[in-house]
Order: C-alpha cells, then structure tokens, then sequence
C-alpha cells in the first residue's frame, strides 16, 4: 500500500528539484496539494465550493462544471490531493486505491484513479 498523507498544518517544501517534486513515491500529490492550499487562500469561493461537495475544474482530470450524458467518468487522484487542500483536510490518500466521489452539484460520479489507462481513454 502506498499511502500518502500530510497534515494541513505542514509547511510546503522549499526548494525540491524536479525529480524530488513529481518522480518520487507521491508522483506529485504533495506538490498538487500544497497548489491546493495557496489556491483556497487566493479564491475561498472555490474552496466553498470543494466544501460543498462539488467538483470544480483544478486543472486535473475530475472536475465537473455540468451534468454530461453519461453520467460517470475518471478523474486523476492528483485532482483529489488538490481537491483535499481546498477544503482544508490533512492530504490522505492510498495510491492503490480509487475513490469514488459524487459532484453534489451535477450528480456526476467520477472514480479517481492513478491508472493512465484508464485517464487516458476516458473522456
């Protein structure tokens, strides 16, 4: 099992190369997540809304700003690390594992997954 896991109340690295930032065991969920909390800070409506329960668009794969026809879809788990910042939750999340979210706002249920595969033939 790969669990990831920072406290809300850690610092963010200073000074990371590349590498260190999105190659290592987190494959980047820690540097998404301190994006995350900078990103609460400078638009707290969107951190709201993450509170809310619904999925707004980060960036990543996951985000949903209307209901679509087919009502499921893949997102990426870096999208939750961002996503956990916003509504100011410790970063916790096992690599391993999908999760399963439901938008409050558009009812769409996105799975979140580290599988490429599956990110990249989902549209």
């Amino acid at each position: 099992m790969t669990r990831i896991y920072r406290s809300f109340s850690e610092p963010d690295r200073e000074n990371l190369t590349w590498e260190e930032t999105w190659i290592q065991e987190d494959k980047g969920l820690i540097k998404n997540y301190e994006v995350g909390r900078k990103l609460g800070i400078k638009e707290p409506e969107l951190a709201e809304k993450a509170k809310r329960g619904e999925l707004p668009v980060l960036g990543y794969k996951g985000g949903v700003d209307k209901a679509l026809k087919k009502k499921e879809k893949n997102g990426a788990l870096n999208y939750i690390a961002k996503w956990q910042a916003l509504r100011g939750e410790d970063l916790d999340i096992d690599m391993d594992e999908e999760i399963v979210l439901t938008c409050t706002k558009t009812k769409m249920t996105v799975t979140f997954t580290m599988d490429l595969e599956k990110l990249k033939n989902d549209n």
